[in-house]
């Protein structure tokens, strides 16, 4: 293979992974919209919806129940889940769809949705359970390239606020 059109390949991957990554953030911009809706019903404090705000850093805990709830809460605001709490794979294949791009991962974001629910599915209480999905979700993001920097999130945040 030449020095070329090995240099285009690994450009053409980059840009699939930064589109990933693009999507990825719009998702959770989109999906965190429903964060103000389920902070009372999920019992999160300020301090706590705060702190859903730093997701995608590498030392978010994923300790609280409460953060699990609001999981819950958003998901179901979004119509994303079944009556027994786990996912509605075509709902969340759909609401990923709706953003731009979003057809370039929907189908790997359910795939690594549905995958981390297997391993938690034992767990009763839907809060904790969809807590440590999440989790679970979040690491097979990372380790795949597909999360979005904290930088980049910010960034959003910031431009979303001047925005208003």
């Amino acid at each position: 293979m030449s020095a070329a059109l090995h240099v285009v390949l690994l450009l053409s991957a980059a840009g699939v992974l930064l589109a990933d990554v693009n999507v990825m953030k719009d998702v959770t911009l989109g999906f965190g919209q429903a964060l103000e809706k389920c902070r009372e019903e999920s019992q999160l404090s300020e301090e706590k919806m705060e702190e859903f705000f730093h997701f995608w850093r590498d030392d978010f805990k994923f300790e609280h129940r409460e953060l699990g709830c609001a999981i819950q809460c958003m998901s179901r605001h979004f119509n994303l889940l079944t009556d027994s709490s786990r996912m509605h794979h075509e709902n969340t294949e759909q609401f990923i769809q709706s953003f731009p791009n979003g057809q370039v991962i929907a189908r790997k974001m359910v795939e690594l949705i549905h995958g981390c629910e297997k391993q938690h599915d034992l767990k009763e209480d839907h809060c904790w359970r969809i807590l440590h999905v999440a989790e679970c979700f979040k690491q097979a993001c990372v380790d795949g390239g597909l999360a979005p920097t904290m930088e980049m999130m910010i960034t959003e945040f910031i431009m979303e606020a001047e925005a208003r």
